[in-house]
Protein backbone atom coordinates (compact mmCIF):
# COMPACT_ATOMS: atom_id res chain seq x y z
CA UNK A 1 0.00 0.00 0.00
CA UNK A 2 0.89 3.42 -0.49
CA UNK A 3 1.76 5.67 2.49
CA UNK A 4 -0.31 8.34 0.51
CA UNK A 5 0.27 11.27 3.07
CA UNK A 6 4.06 10.92 2.41
CA UNK A 7 3.80 10.92 -1.24
CA UNK A 8 1.95 14.44 -1.26
CA UNK A 9 3.92 15.92 1.70
CA UNK A 10 7.05 14.80 -0.47
CA UNK A 11 5.60 16.24 -3.37
CA UNK A 12 5.07 19.88 -2.69
CA UNK A 13 9.15 20.12 -2.15
CA UNK A 14 9.79 18.82 -5.54
CA UNK A 15 11.60 21.03 -7.60
CA UNK A 16 11.58 18.60 -11.19
CA UNK A 17 7.77 18.18 -10.84
CA UNK A 18 6.64 22.02 -11.35
CA UNK A 19 3.49 21.37 -12.41
CA UNK A 20 2.57 19.23 -9.53
CA UNK A 21 4.01 21.76 -6.41
CA UNK A 22 0.25 23.47 -6.26
CA UNK A 23 -2.17 20.27 -7.14
CA UNK A 24 -5.83 20.86 -8.33
CA UNK A 25 -8.48 18.22 -7.53
CA UNK A 26 -8.43 16.79 -10.93
CA UNK A 27 -4.99 15.64 -10.69
CA UNK A 28 -5.32 14.49 -7.25
CA UNK A 29 -8.35 12.24 -8.26
CA UNK A 30 -6.07 11.19 -11.44
CA UNK A 31 -3.04 10.64 -9.17
CA UNK A 32 -5.33 8.75 -6.61
CA UNK A 33 -6.89 6.43 -9.99
CA UNK A 34 -3.45 5.20 -10.18
CA UNK A 35 -2.62 4.30 -7.04
CA UNK A 36 -6.22 2.20 -6.60
CA UNK A 37 -4.81 0.13 -9.59
CA UNK A 38 -1.50 -0.17 -8.34
CA UNK A 39 -2.74 -1.49 -4.43
CA UNK A 40 -5.03 -3.68 -6.37
CA UNK A 41 -2.24 -5.09 -8.97
CA UNK A 42 -0.17 -6.97 -6.68
CA UNK A 43 3.00 -5.27 -8.17
CA UNK A 44 5.24 -4.13 -5.57
CA UNK A 45 8.45 -2.71 -7.13
CA UNK A 46 7.87 1.08 -6.52
CA UNK A 47 10.13 1.98 -9.57
CA UNK A 48 7.63 1.14 -11.74
CA UNK A 49 5.06 2.72 -10.42
CA UNK A 50 7.31 5.83 -10.14
CA UNK A 51 7.92 5.44 -13.98
CA UNK A 52 4.01 5.09 -14.44
CA UNK A 53 3.57 8.46 -12.52
CA UNK A 54 6.44 10.12 -14.54
CA UNK A 55 5.61 8.88 -18.18
CA UNK A 56 1.45 10.20 -17.17
CA UNK A 57 3.20 13.40 -15.97
CA UNK A 58 4.44 13.83 -19.40
CA UNK A 59 2.42 12.31 -21.96
CA UNK A 60 -0.37 14.14 -20.27
CA UNK A 61 1.30 17.55 -19.69
CA UNK A 62 1.24 17.17 -15.83
CA UNK A 63 -2.81 17.43 -15.74
CA UNK A 64 -2.38 13.40 -14.27
CA UNK A 65 -5.98 13.49 -15.85
CA UNK A 66 -7.16 11.31 -18.94
CA UNK A 67 -6.57 13.91 -22.68
CA UNK A 68 -6.64 14.32 -25.81
CA UNK A 69 -3.74 14.47 -27.97
CA UNK A 70 -3.52 17.68 -28.55
CA UNK A 71 -3.93 19.09 -32.64
CA UNK A 72 -5.91 15.41 -32.45
CA UNK A 73 -3.54 13.42 -34.74
CA UNK A 74 -3.22 15.98 -37.26
CA UNK A 75 -0.49 16.01 -39.39
CA UNK A 76 0.07 12.39 -38.02
CA UNK A 77 -0.82 9.25 -40.06
CA UNK A 78 -2.88 7.94 -37.53
CA UNK A 79 -4.99 11.21 -37.46
CA UNK A 80 -6.70 10.37 -40.53
CA UNK A 81 -8.32 6.66 -41.70
CA UNK A 82 -5.26 5.03 -42.19
CA UNK A 83 -4.50 1.94 -40.27
CA UNK A 84 -0.49 0.96 -39.15
CA UNK A 85 -0.02 -1.39 -42.34
CA UNK A 86 -1.37 2.29 -44.19
CA UNK A 87 -4.12 0.66 -45.22
CA UNK A 88 -7.56 2.67 -45.32
CA UNK A 89 -10.50 2.04 -43.25
CA UNK A 90 -13.89 3.41 -43.54
CA UNK A 91 -15.46 1.75 -40.14
CA UNK A 92 -15.78 2.67 -37.60
CA UNK A 93 -16.09 6.02 -38.18
CA UNK A 94 -13.44 7.38 -36.01
CA UNK A 95 -9.83 8.83 -35.72
CA UNK A 96 -7.47 7.12 -33.38
CA UNK A 97 -5.58 9.79 -32.01
CA UNK A 98 -3.92 9.81 -28.86
CA UNK A 99 -6.54 9.39 -26.08
CA UNK A 100 -5.76 9.01 -21.99
CA UNK A 101 -2.80 9.27 -19.51
CA UNK A 102 -0.22 6.91 -22.35
CA UNK A 103 -2.07 8.50 -25.17
CA UNK A 104 -3.28 5.17 -26.47
CA UNK A 105 -2.75 6.11 -30.82
CA UNK A 106 -3.56 3.75 -33.94
CA UNK A 107 -6.12 1.56 -34.68
CA UNK A 108 -5.05 -1.64 -33.85
CA UNK A 109 -3.93 -0.53 -30.71
CA UNK A 110 -7.43 0.35 -29.77
CA UNK A 111 -8.69 -2.70 -31.19
CA UNK A 112 -5.72 -4.95 -29.39
CA UNK A 113 -6.19 -3.37 -26.18
CA UNK A 114 -10.03 -2.89 -26.30
CA UNK A 115 -10.11 -6.66 -26.55
CA UNK A 116 -7.52 -7.30 -23.69
CA UNK A 117 -9.26 -5.46 -21.01
CA UNK A 118 -12.90 -6.06 -22.89
CA UNK A 119 -14.02 -2.53 -23.58
CA UNK A 120 -14.81 -1.80 -27.11
CA UNK A 121 -12.42 0.63 -27.77
CA UNK A 122 -12.78 0.35 -31.48
CA UNK A 123 -16.12 1.70 -32.01
CA UNK A 124 -16.34 4.03 -28.50
CA UNK A 125 -12.28 5.07 -28.56
CA UNK A 126 -13.52 8.04 -25.92
CA UNK A 127 -13.64 5.06 -23.41
CA UNK A 128 -9.96 5.61 -23.25
CA UNK A 129 -10.69 8.84 -21.73
CA UNK A 130 -12.25 7.33 -18.66
CA UNK A 131 -10.21 7.50 -15.82
CA UNK A 132 -10.39 4.05 -14.25
CA UNK A 133 -10.15 2.95 -18.31
CA UNK A 134 -7.11 5.00 -18.91
CA UNK A 135 -5.39 3.85 -16.09
CA UNK A 136 -6.20 0.10 -16.70
CA UNK A 137 -4.49 0.84 -20.17
CA UNK A 138 -1.63 2.37 -18.68
CA UNK A 139 -1.33 -0.57 -16.76
CA UNK A 140 -1.60 -3.42 -19.51
CA UNK A 141 0.64 -1.52 -22.32
CA UNK A 142 3.64 -0.91 -19.97
CA UNK A 143 3.69 -4.49 -18.25
CA UNK A 144 3.71 -7.55 -19.02
CA UNK A 145 -0.06 -8.30 -18.38
CA UNK A 146 -2.76 -10.04 -19.96
CA UNK A 147 -0.74 -10.32 -23.46
CA UNK A 148 2.36 -11.67 -21.46
CA UNK A 149 4.31 -8.36 -23.45
CA UNK A 150 4.36 -4.61 -23.39
CA UNK A 151 1.33 -3.89 -25.39
CA UNK A 152 2.20 -0.46 -26.60
CA UNK A 153 5.88 -1.34 -28.29
CA UNK A 154 6.50 -5.24 -27.51
CA UNK A 155 8.69 -3.62 -24.07
CA UNK A 156 7.64 -3.53 -20.90
CA UNK A 157 8.63 -2.06 -16.97
CA UNK A 158 9.85 -5.91 -16.20
CA UNK A 159 12.57 -4.86 -19.36
CA UNK A 160 14.35 -1.87 -17.51
CA UNK A 161 13.51 -2.71 -13.41
CA UNK A 162 14.42 -5.69 -12.13
CA UNK A 163 16.23 -7.94 -9.47
CA UNK A 164 19.92 -7.41 -9.58
CA UNK A 165 21.49 -4.46 -11.24
CA UNK A 166 18.62 -3.87 -13.60
CA UNK A 167 17.55 -0.54 -13.31
CA UNK A 168 17.35 1.10 -16.37
CA UNK A 169 15.11 4.47 -16.10
CA UNK A 170 16.18 5.88 -19.42
CA UNK A 171 15.88 3.46 -21.90
CA UNK A 172 12.33 2.46 -20.33
CA UNK A 173 11.11 4.79 -22.69
CA UNK A 174 11.17 2.90 -25.40
CA UNK A 175 8.07 0.73 -23.47
CA UNK A 176 6.34 4.03 -24.98
CA UNK A 177 8.06 6.13 -27.75
CA UNK A 178 11.79 5.38 -28.41
CA UNK A 179 13.94 7.31 -26.62
CA UNK A 180 11.88 10.18 -27.66
CA UNK A 181 12.22 12.95 -24.05
CA UNK A 182 14.20 9.91 -22.61
CA UNK A 183 16.23 11.73 -20.29
CA UNK A 184 13.81 14.43 -19.28
CA UNK A 185 11.20 11.65 -18.08
CA UNK A 186 13.90 9.55 -16.37
CA UNK A 187 14.15 13.11 -14.43
CA UNK A 188 10.53 12.58 -13.53
CA UNK A 189 11.20 9.40 -12.30
CA UNK A 190 13.63 9.72 -10.42
CA UNK A 191 11.78 12.54 -8.62
CA UNK A 192 8.69 10.38 -8.06
CA UNK A 193 10.46 7.62 -6.41
CA UNK A 194 11.92 10.29 -3.72
CA UNK A 195 8.05 10.96 -3.04
CA UNK A 196 7.17 7.13 -3.24
CA UNK A 197 10.20 6.06 -0.98
CA UNK A 198 10.28 6.12 2.88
Amino acid sequence: MINRKQFYDKLKETKVLTKLKTLNQSQVNGIEAVFNEWDNSGYTDLRWLAYMLATAYHEVDGKMTPIEEYGKGKGRPYGSKIKMSRAKYDKPDKLYYGRGLVQLTWYENYESMGKLLGIDLLNKPELALDPRESVRIMFEGMTRGKSKRGDFTGKALEDYFGPGKLDDPTNARRIINGTDKAVLIATYHKDFLRCLTI
